[in-house]
C-alpha cells in the first residue's frame, strides 16, 4: 500500500554539509504522524523539502503518488501546510483573510470557508480583525486557511510553539478530528515530547539529520521489561540481597524504596526472595515510562546525547 506521503531515501546537502542523510518513511491517510527531534535535527529542512520551499539533493518525496521533483504542481495541490508561523493581514478580519486566500485557488465556495471556520472553532470571532486575535486563534485561522482546498495531507511545523496549555489542547484536538473524520494524513513536527505522546499515532525520531526510529507511540513507550518500585524495609539489606541475586539487571535505591527493571512475570520471585529474608514489603508499583524517557534512551543509544 502506498502512503499519502512517501519520503524515499532523501538527502539534503547545503554548502557541502549533509543536513538530511538518506531518510525514508511513509505517512498514511487517517493518522497523525509526529516528526520528533531537538532543534537543529533537520525537522524543518525535511518539511521545507516536502512542500517545495527548498530542493532535494537526492532521493524523492511523493505526495498522494505525485513526485515533488517531477510533478511539483500536482503534488503540492494535495498539501496544506504551515511552516513556522502563519502569516495573516492583521488589519483584515479573519474571514476577509480567508476570502483573500480563497481567490488563489479554484472552486472554494463560501460554504467551504464557513465549514473550515466551524471546524477550527472560530465561528464567534471570524469577523473580528486578526490584530485582536490571540496566538492560538491565529494558529487556528492558519489551520482553516490550510483546509480550504480540501488537502489530503496537512503538514505543520511546530504548530504549538508559543501557545498556552489551552491553545495547545485546542490544536491537538483539531488535528485528531481532521485525521479521523477527514481521513487526512497529518504530519506534525515538534520537540515537545509530552504533546507528541498525546497527539500522534506514530512518531519518527530524527537526530543529526538521520532517522533514528519510526514506531507506534504505544509500542515505543511500552517495553517488555518495566521498572518497578518496591517499598521495603530495611532498604539497604533489600538492595544488597537483590543485587546479589540479580547481578545482570538494573537495581538501585529509590526515594520510595528500591527500583528494579525486570519482566513482569519475575516479580513474584523477587517478592518471594524478600519475604524469605524477613524483609517487610509495603507495596509494589510499576513506573510508567513517558515518551520523553524512551526518546532519551533511544537517541542516547545511537550515539550523541540530545540537547533539545
Amino acid at each position: 500500500m502506498t502512503g499519502a506521503v512517501e519520503i524515499q531515501n532523501v538527502t539534503k546537502v547545503i554548502n557541502g554539509k549533509t543536513i538530511i542523510d538518506g531518510i525514508s518513511f511513509v505517512v498514511n491517510k487517517g493518522e497523525v504522524f509526529g516528526f520528533l527531534g531537538p532543534n537543529g535535527a533537520g525537522k524543518t529542512t525535511t518539511i521545507r523539502m516536502m512542500v517545495g520551499l527548498i530542493g532535494i539533493t537526492s532521493g524523492d518525496i511523493k505526495i498522494s503518488g505525485y513526485s515533488i521533483k517531477k510533478d511539483f504542481e500536482k503534488a503540492v495541490s494535495h498539501v496544506g501546510a504551515i511552516v513556522e508561523n502563519p502569516e495573516m493581514y492583521k488589519f483584515l478580519s479573519g474571514y476577509d483573510n480567508l476570502r483573500h486566500f480563497a481567490r488563489m485557488s479554484k472552486g472554494i465556495t463560501k460554504e467551504k470557508i464557513d465549514e473550515a471556520v466551524q471546524l477550527v472553532g472560530l465561528t464567534d470571532r471570524i469577523h473580528d480583525k486578526v490584530k485582536t486575535y490571540s496566538l492560538g486563534m491565529r494558529q487556528r485561522l492558519g489551520l482553516a486557511q490550510c483546509l480550504l482546498h480540501d488537502p489530503e495531507v496537512l503538514i505543520l511545523d511546530e504548530p504549538t510553539n508559543g501557545l498556552d496549555p489551552a491553545g495547545i489542547r485546542e490544536i491537538r484536538d483539531h488535528l485528531k478530528v481532521l485525521a479521523r473524520e477527514k481521513n487526512m494524513a497529518v504530519i506534525v513536527s515538534s520537540h515537545l515530547l509530552s504533546e507528541m505522546e498525546m497527539m500522534c499515532d506514530r512518531i519518527g525520531i530524527i537526530q543529526n539529520g538521520k532517522l533514528v526510529d519510526v514506531q507506534l507511540v504505544t509500542d515505543f513507550v511500552q517495553q517488555t521489561e518495566k521498572t518497578y518500585v518496591l517499598e521495603v524495609h530495611p532498604k539497604q539489606k533489600s538492595l544488597k540481597l537483590l543485587q546479589d541475586k540479580y547481578a545482570y539487571i538494573p537495581i538501585e535505591k529509590h526515594h520510595d524504596g528500591i527500583s528494579i527493571t525486570i519482566a513482569r512475570d519475575e516479580i513474584p520471585d523477587v517478592i518471594k526472595i524478600l519475604v524469605q529474608a524477613n524483609i517487610q514489603i509495603y507495596g509494589v508499583k510499576e513506573t510508567v515510562k513517558t515518551l520523553e524517557d524512551r526518546f532519551l534512551e533511544v537517541t542516547e543509544q545511537k550515539g550523541e546525547p540530545l540537547h533539545a
